[in-house]
């Protein structure tokens, strides 16, 4: 009797000691001193994800940390994860049982092209592919799954700062956007501009908004230039506007060549009268606002002052108009 008690004593002090030292190991912070980014695959158990964690050196003990989920009920959910660096297997467990998904900010500046966001996108998701980007850009099918008035998705990658899903596809980022852009749409509807119906509807308003977004980037003066617009558009005068050759061309600096200015492209609204058939850039709010409630004016004409300040002279005749452009010629001439 002695003697089974003694054991039972030792095996108690060595299944205590074994507790001490495997919650010690569960509470000490792992050597990796940066942040890691990991999966936890759907399906996988705390076996094999324990696994891949001890691969990363996250964790001492695969077996230990499957060990810890399964006596605490730890519900490791599917999702990748950022992980910061020195963390326990306790503190792992927790994040990797969250939900809170791995993301990354992109900001994506108003009046950008389509083409333009990749550059925008790899700054944060370095294996960002601008080919597959560009394709689904230009897929009339993806459109149409998306409910869009357009065969493509110009104009309707609402630009704004995103938190994207660690491990989304560039089809994934896509409808994010598009999805950000008719949430936008709702909110513009419902402020009942007459301009709605009159231009005939949101894409008409996107595409509208594309050409005042290109022409300044000086938010007092967007309200004026859409309303020399919609004067145009009134009056069956062509918009004239350059970005809308540079479009075509994807020439967006530089000199525009008189070969493009006699472009067939219906983008061409140096040729062609009335609106595009879609935007040449992706909006933002406020030049869709401008679009949607343009200044009541007689102007329609504007050209660039050209002195630095980045602003424009508006005028209501060619003549008018014509002496302002030898003011802003005179301007470029002293700045030279």
């Amino acid at each position: 009797m002695k003697k089974f008690f003694l054991t039972f004593v030792i095996l108690v002090i060595l299944a205590t000691a074994a507790l001490y030292f495997a919650k010690k190991q569960i509470d000490a912070p792992n050597q990796v001193r940066k942040w890691t980014t990991v999966q936890v695959a759907s399906g996988a158990t705390p076996v094999k994800i324990g696994n891949a964690l001890a691969e990363k050196g996250l964790v001492s003990s695969s077996k230990l940390f499957s060990w810890w989920c399964r006596i605490q009920k730890v519900q490791l959910k599917a999702g990748w994860y950022d992980v910061p660096p020195a963390m326990s297997i306790a503190k792992l467990a927790e994040i990797l049982s969250s939900g809170k998904t791995a993301t990354r900010k992109v900001t994506i500046p108003e009046g950008r092209a389509s083409w333009e966001m990749p550059a925008y996108f790899r700054k944060a998701i370095p294996d960002f592919d601008s080919t597959k980007w560009e394709a689904i850009v230009h897929d009339p099918q993806f459109a149409k799954e998306l409910g869009l008035e357009s065969d493509n998705l110009e104009g309707y990658l609402l630009p704004e700062t995103y938190s994207i899903e660690f491990g989304a596809t560039e089809k994934d980022i896509a409808r994010q956007m598009v999805k950000a852009n008719l949430k936008l749409k709702k909110e513009m509807q419902a402020l009942q501009s007459p301009l709605w119906n009159e231009l005939g509807g949101w894409h008409k308003v996107l595409t509208l908004a594309s050409v005042v977004e290109e022409e300044t980037g000086k938010t007092d003066e967007r309200n004026l230039i859409a309303g020399v617009f919609v004067n145009r558009l009134r009056i069956g005068m062509p918009l004239g506007a350059d970005p809308t050759v540079r479009f075509i061309f994807r020439n967006l600096t530089g000199p525009i060549y008189k070969s493009q200015l006699q472009s067939d492209s219906p983008y061409n609204t140096r040729r062609f009268k009335g609106l595009m058939p879609g935007p040449i850039s992706n909006p933002g709010r406020k030049a869709i606002e401008a679009a949607l409630h343009p200044t009541n004016t007689k102007a329609l004409y504007f050209v660039a002052k050209d002195d630095g300040s980045g602003t424009h002279f508006f005028s209501n005749s060619l003549s008018e108009h014509n002496q302002f452009k030898s003011t802003a010629a005179q301007n470029r001439k002293r700045s030279q």
